[in-house]
């Protein structure tokens, strides 16, 4: 059953609406017990890696692209740091429309340009920061040639507060606390609306890169986070974590739980790794992209191959 489908009550879905769907949403919810037990934590992730082009943007660009159909849309437009692009050419492909793409020069990820190339959309490196790139689509957009399906559209944000629903719906209760990536902010709006929805006081802690505009973490180096005032204005706890404590968890979860995520994704694991708040709770962290999206930080970081003669006792001493 599609995302829509499934939520479609609680969706900006009408009865006119075409439902563009690739089978998201659905993910995982992973117990992680040497993490839970290292952090002092009861620890679950919501594995979103699983989505369709790898990310939990899938779950907003389903609801924005379906829209943008029903409104006769014939091109969706973007600026995005990777995972927005890829899932946008996704989706517009899926409808067949066109997609368009702005990404910052030189700032994008390989294996998330070259997702967004196979899937069609035209991308266009911006000779400028991303936050440039979205001022321009913007200023395109207000034309009324494209819809924009950054998570500044509002039907982006209805789809992505879907995963609050599903982890709500499979531990059957709230966690004692939701914990998130924080680089355009739209996630913790969405997060937001659907705390709100439910009723629920539990708390969102919106985790950051400390260096937004360089960071290794490239999904979220945001110097200027579109949603800032809406976060700000919100519940969410903003924490801001160095590139050193997400590489330290990034690998920990890895080697730890078996699960290969993206530099940004490990923000929340950076997080419980050096603050003590939580302790003892129940948490739910959102781990929002697969690894393979960026595998030039995972060359960097992981242990080298060894080389080895196609010889027993050669394989043998190189194992231990």
């Amino acid at each position: 059953m599609s995302l829509i489908e499934r939520y479609r009550d609680r969706l900006p879905i009408t009865a006119n609406t075409p439902v563009v769907s690739l089978g998201e949403g659905s993910t995982p919810l992973i117990s992680v017990p040497r993490l839970s037990e290292r952090l002092g934590v009861d620890l679950w992730l919501k594995w979103e890696g699983a989505n369709p082009t790898g990310s939990y943007k899938d779950r907003g660009m389903t609801v924005a692209v379906s829209k943008a159909i029903e409104e006769g849309a014939e091109a969706v437009v973007c600026a995005s740091t990777g995972n927005t692009a890829a899932s946008a050419a996704a989706y517009a492909a899926r409808a067949g429309i066109r997609a368009l793409v702005l990404v910052p020069e030189g700032a994008v990820a390989g294996g998330k340009l070259a997702q967004t190339r196979m899937l069609g959309a035209r991308v266009l490196e911006v000779r400028g920061s991303f936050d440039e790139a979205l001022a321009a689509v913007r200023a395109l957009t207000a034309r009324g040639s494209f819809v924009l399906v950054n998570s500044l559209n509002p039907n982006r944000v209805a789809g992505q507060k879907t995963a609050v629903f599903e982890i709500v719906e499979e531990l059957g209760s709230s966690p004692d606390a939701f914990v998130i990536p924080y680089g355009g902010g739209g996630n913790t709006t969405a997060y937001e609306k659907a705390l709100g929805e439910l009723g629920l006081e539990t708390p969102l802690y919106s985790i950051e890169a400390a260096d937004r505009p360089n960071t290794l973490a490239s999904a979220i180096r945001i110097a200027s986070p579109a949603h800032r005032a809406a976060v700000e204005a919100s519940r969410a706890r903003v924490w801001a974590v160095d590139d050193d404590d997400i590489v330290a968890a990034w690998l920990e979860l890895a080697r730890e739980e078996g699960l290969f995520c993206e530099p940004a994704s490990a923000a929340g694991l950076a997080f419980l790794r050096r603050e003590t708040e939580l302790r003892g709770q129940r948490v739910v962290v959102t781990v929002t992209g697969h690894g393979l999206k960026d595998t030039a930080q995972a060359d960097r970081v992981a242990p080298p191959m060894i080389a080895v003669d196609p010889d027993p006792d050669a394989i043998a001493d190189a194992a231990r």
